[in-house]
């Protein structure tokens, strides 16, 4: 009777917390978009900042960077993605929902002032702090409150991208580490359900549209080897010209708001740097992007998402990780086309970059194929999709860098390794 009881309570603890994610991430897109709406009188982003004056362009991300930091209280509030995986892995479910709050509340102000950050951070964030939350509420074993973490964050990950599968891997292959069953369920149900309620308020198709991938010449698998070694390069600097702003940072007098204002220095000549990249991406993937600004895109992106992430402002990196490596496919495809000669489509070419350069920052293969895959919604792509994801994983560790969630817990003094006998942790 009690094993019964402990099951009833944490079948509706699921579905709470499913519920509840989904809730937060059609709110949080939903308000976004009412406020480029009604303040700039545009439906995205790119379009509100691109439509300001120049010293708009300047002061509006300023003003985003004081807010964020005075909801935050940034210094005092320094939970995030990382303190899931801890919380999971081992056990330290000590998230406050009240932090959570405070930190996405302050992720909302800087988004919609265009600085260069995911959403996607405030929701994971969300969904597993709920299920640590309703765990503690229904006085759940700390197992059980584990697992609820883990069925959240697939929930707000679901919630973010309408990528069910992606988020269930994601869950699996990141935070988890492994496929047990006591979480593998649970995950299952919350994202299924998280999926569903986005899709009846958002759509239920892919995000970026439903994409053809042809694969016209074994040449062209060929190119996309090449193409997922530069991507874990491009993926490696991303990930240390972060390091280098945040290290700026920890030394410098600039204090918020002021550190913000990277964002509206590139801004002023490059607005498609604000926001999280989705827009530019879109226009990626038609092919509808020159050269010469994918070019700018790609370092400008990388300059306002690093100084905005060291910033100290919460946010995620996941879709401008994704926008990097569409840059780098789209660049790599014109490359191509031109000096080899190898067919195939620019969007083509950034797809596969997408899930390379992901698969090479968050050194999680499947997560990165199936996410794209899911993204595009053509299921032709998905063995160049293995493919470039598994090459860009080995060569970013071989060029010794660190997932962009293993660094943070690093920076915390912790660390642990799978391997087939387990997990292993590493000491300080």
């Amino acid at each position: 009777m009690r094993r019964t009881s402990e099951a009833a309570r944490v079948a509706t603890a699921v579905i709470a917390v499913a519920v509840g994610s989904a809730a937060f991430a059609i709110a949080f897109r939903s308000l976004l978009a009412a406020t480029y709406l009604k303040l700039f009188g545009a439906t995205n982003v790119v379009d509100a900042i691109t439509r300001l004056p120049w010293w708009l362009r300047l002061l509006v991300p300023i003003a985003g960077g004081l807010g964020a930091g005075l909801v935050s209280l940034i210094r005092r509030a320094s939970q995030n993605v990382s303190n899931v995986m801890e919380a999971v892995a081992l056990g330290n479910v000590q998230l406050s929902l009240r932090t959570t709050l405070r930190r996405v509340s302050s992720s909302w102000l800087a988004i919609a002032a265009g600085l260069s950050i995911g959403r996607e951070g405030p929701l994971i964030e969300f969904g597993g702090s709920l299920g640590a939350a309703i765990g503690r509420a229904a006085s759940l074993p700390l197992r059980r409150t584990r697992v609820l973490v883990a069925a959240g964050t697939a929930a707000g990950f679901a919630a973010a991208y309408n990528t069910p599968f992606a988020a269930v891997l994601f869950v699996l292959e990141t935070i988890v580490g492994v496929a047990a069953l006591e979480a593998v369920v649970p995950t299952l149900a919350a994202t299924v359900i998280a999926s569903a309620l986005t899709r009846a308020s958002a759509g239920g198709g892919p995000i970026y549209g439903a994409r053809t991938f042809t694969a016209a010449s074994p040449w062209q698998f060929a190119s996309f080897i090449v193409l997922a070694l530069i991507c874990a390069a491009a993926a490696t600097l991303f990930k240390r010209v972060l390091a280098l702003f945040e290290t700026a940072f920890e030394h410098s007098a600039l204090q918020q708001p002021f550190r913000a204002a990277i964002v509206g220095l590139v801004a002023l000549g490059l607005p498609q740097v604000a926001g999280n990249g989705y827009e530019p991406l879109n226009r990626l993937l038609d092919g509808s992007i020159g050269v010469n600004l994918l070019l700018a895109l790609l370092v400008g992106k990388i300059v306002a998402t690093s100084g905005s992430v060291a910033s100290g402002v919460p946010g995620g990196v996941f879709t401008p990780v994704l926008l990097t490596g569409g840059i780098t496919g789209a660049l790599w495809a014109h490359f191509t086309h031109s000096w080899w000669a190898v067919p195939g489509d620019v969007g083509s070419y950034a797809l596969v970059g997408m899930a390379a350069a992901t698969a090479a920052s968050i050194h999680a293969p499947l997560t990165a194929a199936v996410l794209v895959f899911e993204l595009s919604g053509d299921y032709a792509i998905v063995l160049p999709l293995l493919l470039v994801t598994a090459i860009a994983t080995a060569a970013s560790r071989v060029m010794g860098a660190l997932s962009v969630y293993e660094a943070e817990l690093r920076r915390r003094g912790l660390g642990w390794k799978l391997t087939l006998e387990g997990r292993e942790v590493e000491p300080e």
